[in-house]
């Protein structure tokens, strides 16, 4: 039984700062590429990070040098930290595994970057 648990969302200034949160379970999270998405309304949903069962990192251009992915195994958790906010980063965050036969989503959590 996957379960994806986003968290750490809400309301934020430009420049300011959040740290999201996806808590999984039901699947060996620690042998598993994890990714952040986000969607903003009337717009495509956009990889944003990817993590990879041995640490390694991607970001897309526009969050590069801002954003950091991690993960904590012991904990079956990712996290996303946000830093310098834009308004274009205003979406819902979900995060994803593809796991064997199947890619599972989180109910994605709300991230509003505005004055």
């Amino acid at each position: 039984q996957v379960q994806l648990v986003e968290s750490g969302g809400g309301l934020v200034q430009p420049g300011g700062s959040l740290r999201l949160s996806c808590a999984a379970s039901g699947f060996f999270f620690s042998i598993k590429t994890m990714a952040w998405y986000r969607q903003a309304p009337g717009k495509q949903r956009d990889l944003v990070a990817i993590i990879t069962t041995f640490g390694d990192t991607n970001y897309a251009d526009s969050v590069k040098g801002r954003f950091t992915i991690s993960r904590d195994n012991a904990k079956n958790t990712v996290y996303l930290q946000m830093n310098s906010l834009k308004p274009e980063d205003t979406a819902v965050y979900v995060c994803n595994v593809n796991l064997t036969g199947s890619i599972y989503w989180g109910q994605g959590t709300q991230v509003t970057v505005s004055s």
